[in-house]
């Protein structure tokens, strides 16, 4: 049988599909759910402080450790079963028990996870959640509870899955610090659908409280963008006008538009994940094919009207404050043109006076040159004359007449003299 070479990937890449099954969950049952987030630059934490605090919890319970640099990890602890998962942000814990507590979401439900535990976690809890799964009660009976539970104004109820289970949850926190749910499932609804319900919740809300983490940076950073929206369009205008001088408007372009590219920049990776977690959300709904219960609103009705808006805020944060760095660029790049152009014209006049004064140097040369030839004549002359004296004497010509009759030749023998000298510096 021939062979072929298998990539070094192919086997870890194909069982990472695999890697993070679905919860298999009876009812009555009890999920509690805990995600644990770094407040700055989760993104590129210390993982190994995350893995460290898992085999603290396993420890203390006497479980397995998973694999050195595992991201997800399931298994027993005590009477209840933990699931784990390592997340780009954050970590995941869902610990799962068999049964009801006598008083619906008790707060001790929550005591799975040690006091201590809890204070010594790398990180800050970004969520938790209490998941009351029970079998089906009369309808009633179910609206009763719901009432009873949860918060009238803000409560979503549906049916999910071809009536597989009714889901309730308010997204509010109760006094006990965590979110509450309840799965009310048929009775033919088997375990494993049962535990989908339970992790799409999970992800439902721990991407919904990741996403208003771009709601919060939005809101920051809106006061800031409005001065200096405020600032570039009272520039804008002085340029429009000419009431201002190019050299400082263009600094203080610039330093605008060094602002408002570091917000870009500092803000681009918790509005892009936003937008990805807001993705997750409405897919994770999507795919528990919501029918209305009893003219309540459903998941996807309660996030429409409260968790939407919030998005649509980061959005446009985003896109206003992209518009605005644009803004800024191109009247940055307008004024270096207008810079440009002053400063051509200054150096054309500058061009102008030097050629201006390149003439007048050059008559003056011409002058000097005039003088030198009357000078340096005159003293030819009379070096001539002293030479040629005893000539004048021998022919009879006195003192005088020999002057001139030497003097214009001389005049312009240096005269030549001098131009030849200067075409050979040109």
């Amino acid at each position: 049988m021939p062979t072929i070479n298998d990539h070094p990937l192919r086997y870890s890449l194909a069982n990472e599909l695999h890697a993070r099954p679905f919860p298999s969950l009876g009812a009555p049952a009890t999920a509690v759910f805990l995600a644990i987030k770094q407040e700055h630059n989760a993104a590129a934490r210390d993982r190994s402080a995350d893995f460290s605090h898992l085999l603290d919890l396993l420890d203390r319970h006497g479980a397995p450790h998973p694999q050195p640099g595992a991201t997800h990890y399931s298994g027993s602890i005590g009477r209840h079963t933990l699931k784990w998962e390592s997340h780009t942000e954050f970590v995941t814990y869902t610990v799962f028990s068999n049964g009801l507590s006598a008083r619906p979401f008790d707060p001790a439900d929550f005591g799975v996870f040690p006091e201590d535990w809890l204070d010594a976690a790398p990180g800050q809890r970004i969520t938790s959640a209490l998941i009351r799964v029970e079998p089906t009660s009369d309808d009633a009976q179910l609206a009763h509870n719901v009432s009873e539970w949860f918060v009238p104004e803000s409560v979503a109820v549906a049916r999910v899955l071809d009536n597989a289970a009714v889901i309730a949850g308010d997204f509010r926190i109760d006094p006990s610090g965590h979110q509450r749910f309840l799965v009310s499932v048929s009775p033919e609804t088997g375990p494993r659908r049962i535990g989908r319900i339970v992790q799409r919740i999970c992800e439902i809300e721990t991407y919904k409280s990741l996403s208003m983490l771009g709601f919060s940076r939005s809101r920051e950073m809106s006061p800031r963008m409005g001065e200096l929206d405020d600032r570039l369009s009272l520039m804008i205008g002085e340029m429009a006008d000419g009431t201002a001088g190019a050299e400082d408007t263009l600094r203080e372009l610039l330093k605008i538009s060094a602002e408002l590219e570091a917000m870009v920049a500092h803000s681009s990776f918790r509005f892009g994940a936003t937008e990805a977690y807001q993705e997750i959300v409405n897919q994770r709904i999507l795919v528990l094919r919501e029918e209305r219960y009893e003219g309540s609103q459903s998941f996807s009705e309660f996030m429409m009207r409260r968790f939407e808006p919030a998005m649509r805020t980061v959005g446009s944060t985003l896109d206003r404050l992209r518009a605005m760095a644009d803004r800024a660029r191109r009247a940055g790049e307008l004024l270096r043109t207008r810079v440009d152009v002053e400063r051509s014209a200054h150096n054309q006049k500058v061009l102008e006076s030097m050629d201006r004064r390149a003439d007048l140097q050059l008559r003056l040369q011409h002058t000097v040159e005039g003088l030198s030839v009357v000078a340096i004549s005159y003293y030819a002359v009379s070096l001539t004359g002293y030479l040629i004296y005893p000539l004048g004497d021998a022919v009879g010509i006195n003192k005088g007449t020999l002057i001139a009759l030497i003097t214009l030749p001389v005049i312009a023998a240096v005269w030549w003299m001098v131009r030849r000298i200067r075409n050979k510096l040109h």
